[in-house]
């Protein structure tokens, strides 16, 4: 359900902060929000978990497997010269590293975990947004009777963007690999490199920002979806950028960090823990709901802002 112009512009102006407050009363004033969110999210809990033990085994597998065959690192000066059978050794371990099996399990559930991960997407922002806005009814009996015509906007945004995603992933592995290999022979190239990783890294969560924003509008706008939301999220947003890179880099490093700490752990105790996989997939779901709340009450804000500036701008052109 969208807010109409006028609630909107009854709405504060919200500085990051003021946003994550926003987000965090949204299920703590209200337990239906909560119940109805822990039996939607059961399934996405459910496969979050299967796929971290697959992906963690395998991963530590292949790192252990690599722990005795370092890879080629003779620098930049043995690239530099055409060492051919060097850059062929490193692609033969990176081949190695990242196995067959390492690949097919992760993509094995890849595309039912963004089905689920979408679906709750469309159910929280639905939800929380009929909660914002002080509506008495929630989205429920709606969604149960237009699933159909409620999903479609959202899948082909959601799709866009995670062809988006990829791309600057791919972008920012390849840099990464690259700085790994300049590494032992530290020059200005390697030093580029790094520069340009951390520029394409902040782009990265920036954009990743502006994808959310669409997917949220996709949701709530059901005529906007695709590169239209998107297009539309890109616009409204110009001015606040930066409360979305804030948003986004804290829920970027709350995800991270739990899957590296798993990741520790399992190392530690030479294999995966269930125990560590379920906490983890239990507060990565908790992330997700109110990374999702937070961007809905950031787009809010950000019409809020951009439709005052357009009435302030008519209101001057006709004087």
């Amino acid at each position: 359900m969208q807010m109409d112009d006028s609630r909107i512009a009854m709405k504060e102006k919200l500085e990051f902060v003021g946003i994550i407050k926003e987000a965090l009363k949204i299920p703590i004033k209200n337990p239906k929000f909560i119940f109805t969110i822990l039996l939607t999210f059961f399934p996405l809990f459910c496969s979050l978990c299967l796929h971290e033990t697959m992906f963690q085994r395998a991963l530590i597998e292949s790192l252990r497997s690599q722990a005795d065959d370092p890879p080629p690192h003779e620098g930049f000066v043995s690239i530099y010269r055409y060492s051919w059978p060097s850059l062929y050794g490193f692609r033969g371990w990176i081949g190695n590293f990242i196995s067959g099996k390492l690949l097919v399990q992760s993509f094995t559930l890849l595309a039912i975990i963004h089905l689920f991960d979408l679906l709750n997407t469309i159910i929280t922002v639905s939800t929380a947004s009929a909660i914002y806005a002080q509506e008495k009814e929630t989205l429920t009996k709606p969604f149960i009777e237009n699933k159909v015509a409620l999903f479609k906007g959202p899948l082909i945004t959601s799709i866009y963007a995670l062809l988006l995603n990829s791309l600057a992933l791919v972008g920012l592995f390849t840099l990464s690999i690259n700085i790994y290999v300049m590494w032992s022979a530290f020059t200005f190239f390697t030093l580029t490199y790094m520069l340009v990783f951390v520029a394409l890294f902040t782009k990265y969560i920036e954009w990743s920002a502006v994808w959310n924003t669409g997917i949220v509008i996709s949701i709530l706008e059901q005529n906007k979806h695709g590169d239209v939301a998107l297009g539309v999220s890109a616009y409204i947003s110009r001015g606040s950028r930066k409360r979305g890179f804030l948003i986004m880099l804290v829920f970027f490093a709350w995800s991270f960090g739990l899957r590296l700490s798993s990741l520790c752990v399992g190392w530690q105790k030479v294999n995966v823990v269930i125990e560590v996989i379920l906490a983890q997939a239990c507060l990565d779901c908790l992330g997700s709901v109110m990374k999702w709340v937070a961007f809905m009450i950031y787009f809010y804000d950000c019409k809020k802002r951009f439709i005052e500036k357009k009435f302030d701008g008519s209101a001057e052109g006709k004087a």
